[in-house]
């Protein structure tokens, strides 16, 4: 199992949902969650889904691109369970 998840923020919830049906209706299991901490940009949710499924998701990004996207950011499990995102976004608003 990866201990690697990806968090896609946006600047809009609407945004936030809309991302999150999309991911679900290709097959992709997705959740909408707080914002980290340490990402603190946008609306104060974003959508998680697994670091394994991020090829399929740039995927969908170039074929319908999201609007008031910030980024997909990772993070990994770390001592103790709790999740620690890279600053460094995998894909921002215009790199998918």
């Amino acid at each position: 199992m990866d201990n690697a998840i990806a968090i896609a923020s946006f600047r809009s919830r609407q945004q936030v949902m809309n991302f999150e049906s999309q991911l679900k209706r290709a097959g992709i299991r997705a959740e909408v969650v707080s914002t980290p901490r340490d990402i603190a940009v946008g609306c104060g949710l974003s959508v998680k889904f697994d670091m394994a499924d991020l090829s399929r998701v740039k995927e969908l990004c170039r074929a319908v691109p999201p609007q008031n996207m910030i980024g997909i950011y990772r993070a990994d499990r770390g001592d103790g369970g709790r999740f620690k995102v890279r600053f460094t976004p995998v894909a921002g608003a215009r790199g998918y």
